[in-house]
C-alpha cells in the first residue's frame, strides 16, 4: 500500500471512528449511514472503475469520478434520489474533513460541491386527520397492563412531538412533572437537549403511568420491557409495530386510516395541528428540535419554556381547521 493510500484509509478511519463519534457526537445510526455510504463508493471504485482497494486514495475522488458514481447509482442501481444525495453528502463531508488537515485535498472538496444534487420528487405530506388521530389514541384498551403502557406511549408521542428515538430514550428522571411549568427533557439529534412543556392531560396521564409502572421512583427507561429482570428501553421497532397494529385494528372497525403508517406521522400531525391553530412557526421549530426552518420573512425566534407552554395551552387542536396561511411554509415544516 503506497503512501497516499495509507493516508486515505487512516484519514477515513479517524473521521468515522473519532471525528463523527467523539467530536460531532453523532448517533451510532448516523455514523453507520456515513460508513455505509463511503463503503458503497469504495465498492464502486473497485468493481466498476477496477481500482484495487489497497490502492484507493483521495485522488480517486475527482469530480468526474463522483459524477460517474452518481450516474451509476441512478441508471444502473436504480437508487432513489434521496439515497444518491445522501451518499454524495457523506463523500463531501469526508473531503471537507480531509481538506482541513491536508490542503492538497481542498480542490477536490471544492470540485465535489459543484456536482448538483439528484432532483427528488416531493413526497405527499403524511399525517393523521383529526378523526383518525382520535381513533388511534383510543385504540389501546385499559384491560391489560401492556395496553395501558401503549396508550401512554401514543399520547406521549403526540403531546411532545418526539421522534421515536427520542421517546424510547426518555428516562423517568427526564420528567419534571412537579415543576412550576411541567416539562420533559428530550435528547435529540446531535445529542442536543430541549425542554418540552407538558399539558395538564399529559401530566395527569404520566402521573398515573408512573404510579403503575415506576412505583419506586428509581430512574429507568420510561417505556420498557423486562429482560433478565431489568427494565430495558423499548426498541424503535416496537414503537413502529405498535402503531401499525392499532391502525390495523381501527381499519378493521371501519375507521379510515392512511395507507402507510409510521410513528413519525404522529410528530407531523402534532406540528400540523399546532400550525393550523395558529402557534407561531418559531415555537413549532423549537418544539420539534429543528435548527432552522425557512419562512417567507426569514424571521426566527426562540421561545422561553414559559412562553412556549402558554402558547401551546392556548391552542385547541379540535377548534377547527384554518386555511393555510402559507403553503410553502407548511410543506417545509412537514418534510423535516
Amino acid at each position: 500500500m503506497h503512501k497516499k493510500s495509507q493516508l486515505f484509509w487512516s484519514t477515513a478511519s479517524k473521521y468515522l471512528d473519532h471525528h463523527l463519534k467523539e467530536i460531532r457526537q453523532l448517533s451510532p445510526h448516523t455514523i453507520k449511514a456515513y460508513r455505509d455510504s463511503l463503503n458503497n463508493f469504495i465498492d464502486f471504485l473497485e468493481t466498476v472503475k477496477l481500482i484495487n482497494r489497497r490502492e484507493i486514495s483521495f485522488n480517486n475522488f475527482e469530480a468526474r469520478v463522483l459524477q460517474e458514481y452518481q450516474e451509476w447509482m441512478i441508471s444502473t442501481r436504480k437508487l432513489s434520489a434521496k439515497t444518491c444525495n445522501l451518499r454524495l453528502t457523506a463523500i463531501r463531508a469526508l473531503l471537507e474533513y480531509a481538506s482541513e488537515e491536508h490542503l492538497w485535498v481542498t480542490p477536490l472538496y471544492s470540485a465535489s460541491k459543484s456536482i448538483p444534487q439528484t432532483k427528488t420528487q416531493k413526497a405527499p405530506i403524511e399525517f393523521f386527520e383529526s378523526k383518525e388521530l382520535k381513533a388511534l389514541l383510543s385504540a389501546p384498551s385499559s384491560n391489560k397492563k401492556s395496553e395501558r403502557r401503549n396508550k401512554m406511549m401514543l399520547l406521549f408521542l403526540y403531546e411532545t412531538a418526539a421522534r421515536v428515538t427520542e421517546a424510547r430514550s426518555v428516562r423517568v428522571g427526564d420528567l419534571h412533572l412537579h415543576a412550576t411549568i411541567p416539562y420533559v427533557t428530550l435528547l435529540g439529534k446531535g445529542r442536543k437537549c430541549r425542554s418540552i412543556p407538558l399539558s395538564a392531560l399529559a401530566v395527569k396521564s404520566l402521573n398515573g403511568y408512573l404510579r403503575e409502572f415506576h412505583p419506586t421512583g428509581i430512574d429507568a427507561p420510561l417505556f420498557f420491557s423486562i429482560i433478565d429482570g431489568e427494565k430495558k428501553a423499548l426498541s424503535s421497532d416496537t414503537f413502529e409495530k405498535m402503531i401499525k397494529r392499532y391502525c390495523g385494528s381501527c381499519v378493521a372497525k371501519g375507521i379510515h386510516m392512511p395507507e402507510r403508517v409510521h410513528c413519525h406521522m404522529i410528530r407531523k400531525t402534532r406540528a400540523m395541528d399546532l400550525y393550523r391553530s395558529g402557534l407561531p412557526l418559531p415555537h413549532i421549530q423549537q418544539l420539534l428540535g429543528h435548527e432552522s426552518i425557512s419562512t417567507t420573512n426569514g424571521f426566527y425566534a426562540f421561545a422561553t419554556l414559559e412562553t412556549l407552554a402558554k402558547a401551546m395551552d392556548e391552542i385547541h387542536v379540535d377548534s377547527g381547521v384554518k386555511r393555510w396561511a402559507n403553503k410553502k411554509v407548511l410543506n417545509q415544516l412537514l418534510r423535516l
